[in-house]
Formats: structure tokens, sequence, C-alpha cells
């Protein structure tokens, strides 16, 4: 966070360091509500699996995250989509990913909604909402 300080946020944040990843994610969102003067309750993700192991500028909007992982599955860095896993490899982890504010649904077909956790660990649940107390989102993934 000293660096945030003295140099600006990161181009790329480490989603899985935050501790209350909502907050960071509802300020992305606010961010861009604000630029486009629209309502923050419009706003929905787009999700855009990137090519490059880092990057040194950020996006235009959004934000570039890494600190992901694939729990029981693989990724396929040639064709860029979701695998069968190695055997008994059982944690991948996941590309930068472009997480996009877009008002409406996103025009992309993506065959898989993802759980997004903070652990591994599930336990715990919302009594409000029936989701884990570790549970963030749903990710498109390809």
């Amino acid at each position: 966070f000293n660096m945030w300080y003295d140099e600006g946020p990161p181009s790329v944040f480490w989603l899985s360091g935050f501790y209350f990843t909502q907050s960071f994610l509802t300020g992305v969102l606010q961010n861009y509500a604000r630029k486009f003067k629209v309502e923050i309750d419009s706003l929905k993700w787009d999700f855009t699996v990137m090519h490059e192991s880092s990057y040194d500028a950020k996006p235009e909007d959004g934000c570039y995250v890494n600190g992901l992982f694939l729990e029981g599955a693989g990724w396929d860095h040639e064709n860029k989509q979701l695998c069968e896993s190695e055997p008994k490899v059982l944690f991948v982890p996941y590309p930068i990913m472009w997480m996009m504010p877009i008002q409406g649904e996103s025009k992309k077909a993506t065959p898989y909604l993802c759980p997004l956790y903070k652990t591994s660990d599930r336990r715990g649940i919302l009594s409000t909402t029936g989701h884990s107390t570790n549970f963030v989102m749903k990710v498109n993934v390809p």
C-alpha cells in the first residue's frame, strides 16, 4: 500500500490480497458510473481474459486483476479457455483478467458462469443470500 501512496495505483490489482474484495469492486463501479454519469445499479461486469502475464498501463476503464486460481479445472493458454485439469493438479493460476463495467448484459457467448470465492474454504452461509461468506461474484469464463 505504501507503493500506491508513493507511485499511484498499480496497473494490475492483486484481487486475492484484498480483505473485503466487494468494496474494491464497488469502487471500480463507482468510478465508471461517475465518469459516464450513469446509475451504479445499471452496471454489470464484463470479463476478458488477457494474453500477457503483466501490464505496465492500466485499462481506460475497469481494472486488470490477478491472483485468481481455478480449482478442479485447467486453463488452455493456446485456446484461451477452460480445459480438463492435469492429473493430481487441484489448483491452477488463472491469467490476468480485465474486469470492465458495462451497461446492460454482456454480448459475449460464455459457456460457464464460474463462482469466485475469496478462499477455497466455503464455510459460513449468509442468511440473506444463501451464498458462502467467501463468495464474491460469478465470473463469465470461456
